[in-house]
């Protein structure tokens, strides 16, 4: 909390305050009376403190810290005895300014379509009452903002009275708060109120969709009344919560100091980016609403696919340390081998199991492979994995099969304006940053000939990618010959791939002058890039890379970005791709949608942009001095025998 606040300006320091100084007090709760009588007698003012509306997967009293922070020198925000900072805001600022509302409206479409809400520790795919229910919600008993509107457990019990008597034979679903599903604190409503038509909806089922599913919404003060407004309901709202008099619910206890008319973009640019002060986490500083919500919907992302944990088969072992880290923040990460004996483990444990690349695996097992903006270094030469994907349909590289991959890059003909603009964002600051998949330092451009130029890229002979998406053309020489071929008056450029100049992976070409006019062994990908007119490869991400910087691409194989009409393909063709996305679609899905991101710091959960930013500073996860130990693991998971023993 002292470094929420030191982000917000303030000075901590502890002791007693002078005139003029300020005394924080936490909102209205219990010891909030110490704060202000010392504040009277002292000459000092009292600031309040909130969460946040965005505020943590699991509840404060699980221990998590907030993601933000309300800090109000007027009033609580929930308290209609008084007009808080919040209020005037929202009675007196403009609200008129575009870019300000832009950014309500992409905040919004993004909540929405992370689910995410001020408590997302909840499973988006838990089962859902059917649809046509009115929704009423509970909140825990003694609450401050229950009391704040002089509510109490009769005004839930009225509450529950109107919502049967303005809808009569129809469903109602009460959905109870997080602290009272997990046992922190009792609610209002008991099982004794419950009649005919009437249940408790106490699962950690997604509060977007159960507003999806009601015809009506019924609240007192909760913070899910304001998401009620934000899904497009006008909620009944019988308490004075800071969203109630704008316009947008049924009061039935109406503040009437509160006469303006709202839209729902402009009551959330006020509750959401003008009013509280965001931190990120990651980098310990005060952030924007933005940056916010990266990290926040990186962490949710990150708890809902490892809640259940894993069983990892097939990592090496300086792997595994930075999956630990990366993957067993809700649990720990169990390694196990053979695939069989995973696969059985993942049963009786309820675990999910994910396998390194194309080994074999039983099904529903879930694929990982690095991602495309991995790292300041080789995998193979045990630099750790900024981002990997997990696919838990195929491999991203095999056409034959669909992969995760594969239907987000389908999908995204639907991508939003925000999703959109999200990619955009990050595809420039890509390019301005000078990063691709390895961020290799290269040696330098030598001078090339004059004319169209073209850039072959090298690739490792035996990777997953040339065995399971190449076509007839499926070795470096065999790719220089056909580009030579069909470009006879060209400048062919042909770049081996940084593990084979290594000497790590087979695949060197032995006289490559006699298909290439020059070679740029060790240039950097991205310079190359810069000095070519266009690309033709088999399946490597240099191909991506190039799309990334509008370089025209010509695939002789069926890499993932080949076949969505953004390449000239001239290999084994892909009868499913009949998807038309454009570049910023292809981006958002390799770059934001597929993979998972790990601060190279930390190794926890983090969005693309954190790692942006860490790679740009020149800021990598390494761990030196391993190189034999990975040989000889290696040594032994080629022995199968002994790993049947």
């Amino acid at each position: 909390m002292r470094a929420r606040l030191r982000g917000a300006g303030y000075a901590v320091r502890s002791g007693l305050p002078g005139p003029g100084d300020l005394v924080a007090v936490w909102g209205a709760s219990p010891t909030a009376w110490r704060g202000t009588a010392i504040a009277a007698r002292r000459g000092a003012r009292v600031v309040r403190i909130e969460d946040a509306f965005l505020r943590s997967i699991r509840p404060g009293r699980a221990g998590a810290p907030p993601l933000g922070v309300l800090i109000d020198h007027a009033g609580a925000h929930f308290d209609p005895t008084q007009t808080s900072d919040l209020e005037t805001l929202l009675a007196t600022h403009p609200l008129d300014d575009t870019a300000l509302l832009d950014r309500a409206r992409d905040g919004m479409a993004r909540l929405r379509a992370a689910e995410l809400s001020k408590y997302s520790g909840f499973d988006p795919e838990a089962p859902l009452p059917d649809p046509g229910y009115v929704l009423v919600i509970d909140q825990t008993a003694g609450d401050a903002a229950v009391r704040a509107s002089r509510g109490d457990r009769n005004s839930f019990l009225e509450m529950l009275f109107e919502a049967r008597e303005a809808h009569p034979g129809a469903r109602i679903v009460i959905k109870t708060h997080p602290e009272s599903q997990q046992g922190y604190r009792a609610g209002h409503f008991r099982e004794t109120d419950l009649g005919p038509g009437i249940w408790f909806c106490d699962a950690p089922v997604s509060p977007w969709q159960l507003l999806e599913g009601a015809i009506a919404v019924h609240a007192f003060s909760s913070q899910m009344g304001f998401e009620a407004i934000l899904a497009g309901h006008r909620p009944v709202i019988h308490g004075q919560p800071f969203y109630t008099g704008w316009g947008l619910t049924e009061d039935r206890a109406p503040v009437d100091r509160r006469q303006r008319q709202l839209t729902r973009a402009q009551i959330f640019a006020t509750a959401m980016i003008l009013y509280p002060h965001w931190h990120d986490p990651h980098m310990d500083r005060a952030c924007d609403f933005e940056r916010a919500l990266d990290s926040f919907e990186a962490e949710t992302r990150a708890w809902r696919e490892d809640r259940a944990g894993w069983v990892a088969c097939g990592m090496r072992l300086w792997k595994r340390r930075h999956l630990q880290r990366g993957f067993g923040t809700a649990r720990a990460v169990r390694f196990v081998d053979p695939p069989e004996r995973a696969a059985n483990l993942a049963t009786r444990q309820g675990r999910r199991l994910m396998l390194w690349g194309d080994r074999a695996a039983p099904r529903g097992a879930v694929r990982v492979e690095d991602g495309f903006l991995r790292s300041r270094g080789l995998g193979a030469a045990l630099v750790p994995p900024a981002s990997l994907g997990l696919d838990d349909l195929g491999l991203h590289y095999d056409p034959s099969h669909e992969s995760r991959m594969e239907r987000l890059i389908a999908a995204s003909e639907g991508l939003s304006d925000a999703d959109r603009r999200r990619a955009e964002r990050l595809v420039t600051r890509l390019r301005a940053a000078g990063l691709s998949k390895y961020n290799l330092a290269g040696a330098p451009l030598p001078d090339l000939p004059a004319g169209h130029r073209i850039l072959v890229p090298g690739q490792v002979e035996d990777d997953a990618s040339i065995r399971l998406g190449a076509g007839p053309v499926r070795s470096n020489l065999a790719l220089l010959e056909a580009v030579r071929a069909a470009n006879p008056d060209a400048v062919i450029l042909y770049k081996p791939h940084p593990d084979i100049e290594a000497g790590l992976r087979p695949g060197a070409v032995p006289d490559p002058l006699r298909h290439a006019d020059a070679v740029l062994a060790r240039v950097d990908a991205l310079e190359a890039l810069g000095a070519v007119d266009e690309v033709w490869t088999m399946t490597s991400g240099i191909g991506f890379e190039a799309l990334l910087r509008g370089r025209p691409v010509t695939c002789l194989g069926t890499p993932f970005y080949a076949g969505w009409g953004l390449t000239r393909d001239l290999g084994p063709p892909c009868p499913r791709r009949r998807a038309r996305p454009d570049l910023m679609g292809l981006a958002h899905a390799a770059l934001i949608g597929w993979p998972r991101y790990f601060d190279p710091l930390t190794g926890r959960p983090c969005p693309p942009e954190l790692v942006l930013d860490r790679l740009s500073a020149g800021i990598t996860a390494h761990r030196p001095g391993l190189r034999a130990l990975a040989k000889l693991q290696g040594a032994f998971a080629s022995a199968a025998p002994l790993w049947r023993r």
